[in-house]
């Protein structure tokens, strides 16, 4: 006897068509579907109000804003950087720069400046340097609560890069010392100085020896090419760069009263912990008949802010976004539709009800009988 055999019929067609022959939501026959010029004018407008909303919103939520926040400062262990490059119109040999703060440590701890010969009176492309970058300093200073986002967001923590080399050597001795580096001092008030003669350190303090120099060398005409405290941070404008002061009066004091104030910059991509400093200046010529005493040099005397400045870069929430995004879609096509369907219900009334002349000039009256349908009376 032999085996029955049973064949089973494999489906070889698509599952998506079986899929879409499920499909128990009604749909809208072609026939029934109506295309105007005015339908796809609103269609066009539509999509470019769109286009141009979605744009604006996704500019603004990539286009971050900075807070600042202000706490008091509790980091007191940290150390206070400041950085330094000017230039003196005397000698190396004739000047002396020192630090000494309230802790009263030796000055040579927090290291040494580098001194360099040089001549003061700068060359023309250093003038030219020199002048852009003073008068671009002195324009952030007065307008910087209308630049200061543009500050913060730029990737530049300065505007200018180094002095640029002489472009000719004068044929005259040095009159003139550069001042350049950078110390690291403690987080407490202190007084950096430069004044007449070498210094030596003592056990409560220290001495310039100046004995050799007589009052007419003296001459603390200086340039302030950079003066900062901190690493460097965009958005921190910093006052004293691109100073000059020019004294007629060997026997003088300049005095710099410097506020540091601790601050952190939070971006998206790191941290960044610094100090920005305000300043006030205060040049008093030396007279001891008038009873103005003192020792003439250039004193930049600063103090440590209680209050630390926390500058937050921060945008709106995503989840916020997305929504947005919806809305403008879904309101911009909502409100076309409701105006599109009024538009076209003018039209159709104008039309339908609406008189004409024909061509031999006879005024022909329309019916209704396009639009609606009347019925006879009984």
């Amino acid at each position: 006897m032999e085996t029955e055999k049973v064949s089973i019929p494999r489906y070889r067609g698509s599952r998506l068509n079986k899929v879409k022959k499920m499909d128990i939501f009604p749909k809208i026959e072609d026939p029934y579907k109506m295309t105007s010029s005015v339908g796809g004018t609103f269609s066009i407008i539509s999509f470019v109000i769109i286009g141009w909303l979605l744009y604006s919103e996704i500019s603004y939520y990539f286009n971050s804003k900075f807070v600042f926040k202000f706490s008091p400062d509790v980091e007191l262990e940290e150390k206070l950087k400041i950085n330094i490059d000017m230039t003196v119109a005397m000698p190396c040999g004739l000047v002396g720069t020192d630090v000494l703060d309230s802790t009263n440590q030796n000055t040579f701890k927090f290291g040494q400046l580098e001194e360099e010969d040089t001549w003061f009176e700068l060359s023309d492309n250093q003038k030219v340097h020199f002048e852009n970058k003073k008068h671009f300093n002195s324009y952030l200073r007065e307008e910087y609560h209308a630049v200061k986002d543009l500050l913060w967001k730029s990737s530049f923590s300065t505007h200018f890069g180094e002095m640029p080399p002489r472009d000719h050597t004068p044929d005259r001795p040095y009159d003139g010392c550069r001042i350049y580096g950078s110390l690291v001092l403690n987080k407490v008030a202190g007084n950096f100085h430069i004044t007449a003669g070498k210094s030596i350190s003592l056990p409560r303090g220290h001495i310039h020896i100046s004995a050799f120099i007589s009052d007419s060398d003296y001459n603390f005409t200086h340039r302030i090419n950079r003066l900062s405290f901190g690493d460097s941070s965009p958005g921190i404008v910093h006052p004293l760069e691109g100073d000059e002061l020019i004294i007629s009066n060997s026997m003088t004091v300049v005095n710099y009263f410097i506020e540091v104030v601790p601050t952190t910059v939070k971006t998206f991509l790191n941290t960044i912990s610094t100090y920005q400093y305000s300043v006030k200046e205060l040049t008093r010529p030396i007279n001891h008949d008038k009873g103005s005493h003192g020792i003439p040099g250039i004193y930049f005397k600063y103090d440590m802010s209680a209050l630390r400045v926390t500058v937050s870069q921060e945008r709106d929430h995503l989840g916020m976004f997305l929504a947005r995004l919806c809305a403008i879609v879904g309101g911009v096509y909502v409100c076309s539709g409701i105006v599109n369907n009024l538009v076209q219900l003018v039209i159709n009334f104008v039309t339908c009800n609406w008189s004409r002349k024909s061509q031999d000039g006879e005024l022909k009256q329309q019916t209704f009988q396009n639009c609606v349908t009347t019925e006879a009376p009984k």
